[in-house]
């Protein structure tokens, strides 16, 4: 991904190089692999991403370099069951009703739209989890920060969907966590070109680092 002039000179200023980490130990790397589930990528589901599906062959290159490297690949699935209790704000206040019914029923643990879309190549020894709101990272969401630390993990690649919002939102819980981040930006997806750019401009300036799939996977074998 190309970056603005301003976004790299303000980036090589703070830190000294755009992209900070030149080598990424597979055994201690995981690719985390966000929401690509049939309710985020099938157009038969209203929170659908069009974008999304596109970006299957930049998730599944990744995943196998990764996995055959020695590495983690972690597929993440939200899933609504009681989500009206626990997260009541967001079912009350920032869908309509209607909505709000569907996603509950639509993102439920025995819901077809629960599913990983089955364009993705997912191995049994993948490790997959299950999380509650935005972000993976965030205590009482998923075990993610925990099944990391048991592996090792120090880096973390974040892909999937969308860019702006789950993707985002563990990548900065992630990066806060003390791990290096990265996000891989054709692995990754949102509803408008506009917003998946923007997210990873306000990434670099920040966060953490903005590489492609196969600017990962020549890190991998440094």
């Amino acid at each position: 991904m190309d970056f603005p002039q301003k976004i790299v000179d303000r980036v090589v200023a703070r830190q000294g190089a755009l992209h900070p980490y030149r080598h990424l130990d597979p055994a201690t790397t995981a690719f985390v692999v966000i929401d690509l589930q049939n309710y985020f990528t099938q157009p038969d589901f209203k929170s659908a991403c069009a974008a999304a599906r596109p970006t299957f062959g930049a998730v599944n290159k990744l995943a196998k370099a990764l996995r055959q490297a020695g590495g983690h690949v972690v597929w993440i699935q939200t899933c609504s069951d009681d989500a009206d209790k626990f997260w009541s704000n967001y079912h009350d206040h920032m869908w309509t009703p209607e909505r709000s019914q569907r996603r509950l029923r639509e993102l439920s643990a025995t819901h077809h739209g629960f599913e990983l879309d089955a364009g993705l190549d997912v191995d049994a020894k993948d490790l997959r989890l299950t999380k509650r709101v935005y972000s993976a990272m965030l205590p009482g969401s998923s075990k993610l920060h925990e099944t990391l630390q048991a592996r090792g993990v120090t880096n973390v690649l974040i892909g999937g969907t969308t860019t702006n919002v789950c993707c985002e939102s563990t990548a900065r819980d992630a990066m806060m966590m003390n791990y290096n981040t990265v996000m891989v930006d054709d692995a990754l997806s949102a509803v408008t070109p506009e917003e998946h750019i923007n997210a990873l401009h306000g990434w670099m300036l920040y966060f953490g680092d903005v590489l492609s799939a196969d600017d990962v996977i020549q890190r991998l074998g440094k």
